[in-house]
């Protein structure tokens, strides 16, 4: 194993919760950048951010915005390259449960159960250093709905 390899899995370990995969450094980076990007498209898209990085124990929301009276709930998925497959297929049904439990936690916690809600996934990939996006409206179904 090379020098770098040992210190990105060493320093993972350290990081991580219990029960979840281990992220290296460049990945976080990478996330934390994407949802940066995704918050600035959503705004010049007319999308109002209302929280980012909602964290329960069941998962967490990238991003929690309002469109249109709709609260969106969005995944945000980047890449450099189109060598494992696009973004957009990197939210599987298990990551979508997950959404979906978060999404009912967080529209319970904030008195908006009542109110329309959709899950949205935003794909971000890097052609040359420069941002594609792929805008998901409705992505998948609420299974609370």
């Amino acid at each position: 194993m090379g020098v770098l390899a040992d210190f990105f899995r060493k320093s993972s370990k350290t990081t991580r919760d219990a029960g979840t995969p281990p992220a290296r450094p460049h990945k976080r980076a990478l996330g934390r950048s994407g949802e940066s990007l995704a918050a600035v498209h959503l705004r010049q898209n007319g999308y109002r951010i209302l929280c980012t990085n909602y964290r329960t124990k069941m998962g967490e929301i990238d991003i929690v915005a309002e469109e249109r009276g709709v609260i969106a709930f969005v995944e945000v998925k980047m890449r450099r390259s189109l060598r494992f497959g696009p973004a957009k297929l990197a939210v599987t049904r298990r990551k979508q449960e997950n959404i979906a439990r978060t999404a009912r936690h967080y529209l319970a916690r904030n008195g908006r159960l009542a109110e329309a809600a959709r899950f949205d996934v935003l794909a971000i990939t890097l052609s040359d250093e420069k941002p594609i996006f792929e805008l998901i409206r409705n992505a998948f179904p609420s299974p609370f709905r």
